[in-house]
């Protein structure tokens, strides 16, 4: 399954309709006690503004806990999935069932604050080495269960996905080696899977083993954890045989010297391990209710 298919529009209404099903389980339990001190038959409107700087992601999430809870919810997006917003301004608005408003609001604000997190620093990053050849590139250092929607979110901001998981590439990396018994070894076993793999790629820690790769036919290259001088003459000798990727220590702050060494690659497992929640706010409008 090519990663195309993995976000297709149906594929992502269809992930978004599961992930939203499992965390609404999860937050409603037996029953919305305090939803239930509202007239169930009672219709309400209600805002979500943010309160800062952000691209906006997880539509698709949002709409599922609103409709989940009311089939009849409509809602209209002022801004585009994939848009930045700004402090204060209106992201969408939501008309439904004052209890499915009130039982859905939290499901629905921590998809999108997850997603136009990984986003919007996804963003970032690419816009760090716009210029370059270097591609922004996620990992599976992911939220256990939330790996597509985050890989979503990555493209969403701009970003790469790499493998999916263990199943769809060959990524070999030093265990891998030791335990195939060495760098040729273990790139002709590779070969054996490689007809249902997106690709393989070999992690490599010096520039030795890089030429071991290159020898032994690599077509794509992990370069853990070396410094500046050893990426530079890293992508000397690879000449452009092999897709050079960068892995291991990657800061902001250093990301523009990484991306100017000429590799294609920059994987940083930063963009979806380590983000901070984007700041949104839901508010019912002053004459929700009036409309039964």
């Amino acid at each position: 399954m090519k990663k195309s298919s993995y976000f297709s529009d149906a594929a992502v209404a269809q992930l978004a309709q599961a992930d939203v099903a499992r965390a609404l389980a999860e937050d409603l339990g037996t029953g919305d006690l305090t939803a239930a001190l509202i007239d169930p038959d009672r219709q309400a409107r209600a805002r979500v503004l943010a309160r800062e700087s952000a691209v906006v992601c997880g539509r698709a999430w949002v709409q599922a806990a609103f409709k989940q809870l009311d089939a009849q919810a409509t809602l209209v997006w002022h801004v585009k999935e994939g848009q930045r917003c700004e402090p204060n301004q209106v992201v969408f608005e939501v008309r439904a069932r004052a209890r499915a408003l009130l039982s859905a609001e939290r499901t629905a604000l921590n998809f999108l604050q997850l997603l136009s997190a990984v986003a919007t620093k996804t963003a970032l990053y690419v816009a760090v080495v716009e210029g370059t050849r270097a591609k922004i590139v996620d990992t599976r250092k992911t939220l256990p269960g939330l790996r597509l929607a985050q890989k979503y979110a990555v493209l969403t901001g701009g970003g790469t996905n790499h493998r999916v998981g263990l199943y769809d590439a060959v990524l070999i990396k030093e265990n891998h080696i030791a335990a195939a018994g060495g760098i040729e070894q273990a790139l002709q076993r590779a070969e054996q899977v490689a007809v249902r793999a997106d690709f393989v790629e070999i992690e490599v820690e010096t520039l030795s083993q890089l030429a071991q790769a290159l020898d032994a036919g690599a077509r794509m290259v992990l370069l853990d954890n070396m410094d500046l001088a050893s990426l530079h003459e890293a992508v000397r000798i690879n000449a452009g045989r092999a897709i050079l990727e960068i892995s291991g220590g990657v800061t902001l702050d250093g990301l523009r010297a990484l991306a100017e060494t000429g590799v294609d690659r920059i994987s940083v497992g930063a963009l979806t391990k380590d983000v901070r929640a984007i700041d949104f706010s839901m508010r019912f409008d002053a004459d929700s209710g009036a409309d039964q």
